[in-house]
C-alpha cells in the first residue's frame, strides 16, 4: 500500500481518559507494529480524520507532529503525511503474520472465552493490561 492512503481508521474513545492526540499516536504505532502501515504509506489527511471522528483538526496535526518528532512519519507539503519507518514486526520476524499466528490464535480464543464468561470489553482490556503490566514489570523498553 504505497502512495495511496493507508487502510487505517482511528477510533476515538472519549471516555478513556487518554488525550485524543495520544490515542491517534498509539493507534498509529500499533498499526506500524502489526504491519498494517508500512514505509511509504500515506496516513489519512487531517480532514479525513476530522470527518470520520469529529475531532478538532489541530488535534490530528498535534498527533502527526508527535509521530514526526519520533521519526516515524514525515510531512510532505501538499502531498500528506507518510510513514518513514516501522516499529518492527511482532516477534522481530521477517514474516510477522506467520510468526505471531499461534499467539494470535490463543489470544483470540482467550478473548472469546472471556466474552462468553460475561466480561465486557473494558473488563477484558483492564484484565489484559494488568497481566501485561505484571509480566513486563521493570522492563523500561516496553
Amino acid at each position: 500500500m504505497t502512495a495511496e492512503s493507508a487502510a487505517v481508521e482511528f477510533r476515538i474513545d472519549r471516555r478513556s481518559g487518554v488525550a485524543t492526540y495520544l490515542q491517534i499516536v498509539q493507534q498509529t504505532k500499533q498499526a506500524l507494529r502489526l504491519g498494517v502501515l508500512e514505509p511509504g504509506d500515506r496516513l489519512p489527511t487531517a480532514r479525513e480524520v476530522v470527518e470520520a471522528t469529529a475531532i478538532n483538526p489541530n488535534t490530528v496535526l498535534k498527533a502527526y507532529r508527535e509521530l514526526e518528532r519520533e521519526g516515524l512519519v514525515e510531512a510532505r507539503r501538499g502531498l500528506g503525511t507518510f510513514v518513514r519507518r516501522t516499529l518492527g514486526t511482532l516477534g522481530g520476524a521477517a514474516d510477522a503474520t506467520a510468526a505471531d499466528a499461534p499467539l494470535r490464535t490463543e489470544l483470540a480464543d482467550w478473548a472469546r472465552r472471556a466474552r462468553e464468561a460475561g466480561l465486557e470489553k473494558d473488563d477484558v482490556g483492564a484484565l489484559f493490561t494488568a497481566v501485561l503490566d505484571s509480566t513486563y514489570k521493570g522492563d523500561e523498553k516496553r
